[in-house]
């Protein structure tokens, strides 16, 4: 998400990490990096005045508190200014509910209507989806598609060109213990008849939501239109989505947020599972490198992981008895969709050396690598998996052969097992390492609670 802003405010937190001393110079040259980091990002001109002003008059006034570094104290003021750019989160209720989104044409509610679905149902929750959009060709047949491909039923009635029908229909029999989903007709604008079709269907509905979705690529306008929204149908929540891919995507949550309507979710990816509730808390971790605890452990619940057995690979990594099975397990889970992008966006990175070079090329590329290395596994013997130390010479051909890969492919696979066995046999038992581990990811994390912070 954000990559470009993501990136330079990283810059900016290593620089403050990196220096030996906090002066006059040195928050003035942090202050221009922060205002060129959102200038880049599409933020409001004035607003990015704004939030740099504070950070600057906060830096030179504020005295740290007892126990908490200068450095870190600076990093503390610039995460808690960009978190009030971001406005107040938005409660979201995990319960059976009705939910209409609204929105103009091309910004992707149809598709975000899956993505809410799949959330809702994550969360165990009976979903079922209704197909409201009668304007826009094949709208009810792409949200029939997503259903199927959910396993999420989706009410529709062909032919008809009369929204409130359909609606009124769908209620006679709808059921009380689901989350409904309507998925409204949008415009190229705004126009009246749009605006008066929202309004019956909000008074037959009585949805408990009322989201607009935005395409963040648009940037600062997504502020007009949320307030124009807002004014027509009272919207309570705004889901942006396409923000991993634009850089204007910094401008339209600034922008939304000036309007006062909360932002609920983002859309992070193309998959239908890439949709998070926006947390402005959680968020800013992420795009400064603070990590993001909760996130982590979400994910890690996502991936199904059995804690026994997450426990059992640890003592195996740990004791050097960890072999290619165990390793291909944990591949096999870190392989899903977007899932080595979320957990890598969960750590802290802001002070790992070479994370500045960490973006989605290189993610792209390790994606790869990863499917290409369990194409290999899968290539291998039980024998060759239990044994990685048998797999010379012409095992190796053989592998290769069977993989569709090179000789080297499967060295250097090989070579990379060995070289992580060796590197956690190393750290057990370093306390010092562990004592670091705690002392940087722990008490110095902005605004983390008792909890995350025994967790961490």
């Amino acid at each position: 998400m954000l990559e470009n802003l993501s990136q330079s405010l990283k810059e900016t937190i290593r620089k403050i990490t990196k220096a030996s001393y906090i002066d006059k110079d040195i928050v003035e040259d942090l202050v221009r990096d922060i205002q060129r980091a959102l200038l880049k990002s599409d933020v409001n001109v004035q607003l990015a005045l704004n939030i740099s002003k504070k950070v600057q008059e906060r830096a030179m006034n504020e005295k740290p508190p007892e126990g908490m570094s200068p450095r870190n104290y600076i990093i503390k003021i610039i995460y808690e200014e960009l978190v009030s750019l971001l406005g107040k989160e938005k409660e979201i209720k995990l319960r059976p509910q009705k939910i209409m989104l609204v929105g103009l044409y091309g910004h992707g509610k149809t598709t975000t209507a899956g993505k809410l679905g799949r959330f809702f149902q994550r969360k165990g929750l009976p979903v079922h989806l209704v197909a409201c959009d009668v304007h826009r060709p094949a709208a009810s047949e792409q949200l029939e598609q997503i259903g199927k491909q959910l396993n999420i039923p989706v009410f529709s009635m062909k032919g008809e060109r009369d929204a409130r029908k359909i609606v009124k229909a769908f209620l006679s029999e709808a059921r009380s213990d689901e989350v409904i989903i309507f998925d409204t007709s949008g415009r190229h604008d705004l126009e009246e008849d749009l605006i008066q079709e929202l309004k019956d269907l909000k008074d037959l509905i009585k949805p408990d939501e009322i989201f607009l979705v935005l395409d963040a690529t648009i940037g600062q306008l997504a502020g007009r239109e949320a307030k124009a929204f807002k004014d027509a149908v009272n919207i309570t929540g705004v889901i942006l989505t396409k923000l991993d891919g634009t850089a204007k995507g910094g401008g339209a949550l600034s922008a939304v947020a000036e309007t006062g309507a909360p932002i609920a979710f983002i859309g992070t990816g193309e998959h239908l599972e890439d949709l998070e509730i926006f947390d402005p808390k959680r968020f800013i971790s992420r795009i400064l490198g603070l990590g993001d605890l909760q996130t982590l452990l979400e994910t890690a619940k996502e991936m199904e992981i059995d804690e026994k057995k997450a426990e059992e690979t640890a003592e195996k990594l740990m004791s050097g008895k960890f072999n290619l099975k165990d390793m291909y397990d944990i591949w096999e889970q870190m392989s899903k969709p977007g899932i080595l992008q979320k957990m890598l966006n969960s750590i802290p990175t802001f002070s790992l050396p070479g994370a500045e070079k960490i973006d989605s090329s290189f993610m792209e590329q390790s994606e790869q690598k990863l499917n290409k290395y369990r194409v290999i596994l899968d290539s291998m013997t039980y024998e060759e998996l239990e044994n990685p130390e048998i797999i010379k010479g012409t095992r190796i051909e053989r592998i290769a052969r069977g993989s569709g890969t090179s000789p080297e492919d499967v060295r250097q696979l090989l070579k990379e097992f060995n070289t992580m066995v060796r590197a956690m046999k190393n750290m057990k038992g370093n306390r010092k390492m562990m004592r670091i581990l705690k002392k940087q990811f722990g008490k110095n994390m902005p605004e983390l609670d008792e909890e995350e912070n025994q967790g961490s």
